[in-house]
């Protein structure tokens, strides 16, 4: 080899070097074989964030890289695989999570090591209010939240007896709790709840639909969600469960479950969901138009969710200016962030978001399920007032 030659490949190897030495990471985890319906779609709106960023110019002259981790569903493992991105690779933050259990074993953690998470989906209120944390923030509509976008519609009815069927983990046990909080507030005494609690991912249909019926509910309130929630349709459809019953689904309009039922989707039940084919906002059309270049794929809302969360997680570096931690959480609060769904802001009080979600109905189009007569409900509508988040948010 020429000393000409030699000179040009060293030099071209001590400039490469440093441009990945310098590249930001983000420490990512989640329950991707266990819940692959929502999370594929998360990260390839992952991928997308951090494809526009990087061709932006990075963040603080750095491109960002994503070390992503599966946590197995399973809170031990989650911190187990969250202790190695910060120790073994020493990422800036980390940012994921799925179910609420997972979640807030990683809040915990979050505490402890003094690292930024930015929880991106799981919806439980404690990750905010009672276990809130200085380090934790998260990103989607809680379950608090999203119910009290549903509740009005349901007392508006004037139903005494409801029965509530939940996966029986934090998520439904706290979904079942503020339904019921929320309905007693609004319309007083006399109602009755009749509860089914099931295993999450493990539900019987038939005894848990055959129990609904026995009970003779008015309505029913449901925050069921994946498999379950599609067997609990066909074998409710089946034993006519929902005849002349008004029914509420927290999560039912998102396309990761409605989709997979095609022309078996219930009609007429009122869902918190993700109309992607019918929203026409500017910042909505740009991010489907570039997804769907990308991916050659309709977007879920997984994919808004995991396209949101990079997103966070840059504009908090450039408000910050640091990868130092005390100033990615000072950053944080108050933070505004562009999104699919416009502009969110995290709140200083609670490090709750503003994300809001699609509210409507459900209906079959073509042979396949849909939402309509949906409206956007703004998160910050939907949110107890300061006093009340003061009281459930001890002071840490």
């Amino acid at each position: 080899m020429s000393l000409l030659r030699r000179t040009v490949l060293l030099a071209v190897a001590a400039f490469a070097l440093p441009l990945h030495a310098q590249s930001i990471k983000l420490g990512e985890l989640n329950s991707y074989k266990v819940f692959p319906a929502f999370l594929e779609p998360y990260k390839k709106g992952m991928e997308l964030a951090l494809e526009e960023i990087n061709a932006a110019g990075g963040v603080l002259g750095r491109r960002l890289e994503l070390v992503s981790r599966d946590d197995n569903g399973n809170p031990g493992d989650a911190v187990r695989v969250a202790e190695e991105l910060i120790t073994r690779e020493r990422v800036a933050l980390l940012m994921g999570t799925f179910p609420s259990n997972v979640g807030l074993a990683v809040a915990d953690l979050a505490k402890q090591r003094k690292v930024l998470f930015i929880a991106a989906e799981p919806l439980t209120d404690k990750i905010v209010w009672e276990s809130g944390n200085e380090y934790t923030f998260r990103l989607r509509a809680s379950t608090y939240m999203q119910t009290a976008m549903l509740v009005p519609e349901a007392a508006k009815l004037g139903k005494k007896r409801w029965a509530i069927v939940y996966p029986n983990y934090e998520y439904g046990q706290a979904a079942t709790a503020t339904f019921k909080r929320q309905m007693i507030a609004r319309a007083g005494g006399g109602i009755e709840f009749v509860e089914q609690a099931v295993p999450l991912g493990k539900i019987e249909p038939g005894p848990v639909v055959q129990a609904l019926v026995d009970a003779k509910p008015d309505a029913i309130f449901s925050s069921l969600f994946g498999p379950d929630l599609a067997r609990f349709v066909r074998e409710g459809q089946l034993r006519g469960l929902f005849r002349d019953r008004p029914v509420f689904n927290l999560l039912g309009g998102e396309p990761e479950y409605l989709d997979p039922l095609k022309d078996e989707a219930p009609v007429g039940w009122w869902v918190t969901g993700y109309p992607w084919y019918a929203i026409d906002t500017p910042e909505h059309k740009r991010f489907r138009d570039a997804y769907q270049k990308k991916f050659g794929d309709y977007p879920r809302l997984g994919s808004v969710v995991g396209y949101a969360t990079v997103h966070t997680a840059a504009a908090a570096l450039r408000k910050a200016g640091s990868t130092d931690t005390a100033k990615l959480v000072a950053a944080m609060k108050g933070l505004e962030v562009d999104t699919p769904f416009g502009r969110i802001a995290y709140r200083a009080l609670d490090h709750q978001s503003t994300m809001g979600a699609y509210v409507g109905r459900t209906a079959v189009k073509d042979g396949k399920g849909v939402m309509v007569d949906w409206r956007y409900a703004d998160g910050k509508d939907f949110l107890p007032g300061d006093d009340e988040v003061k009281r459930l948010r001890p002071a840490r």
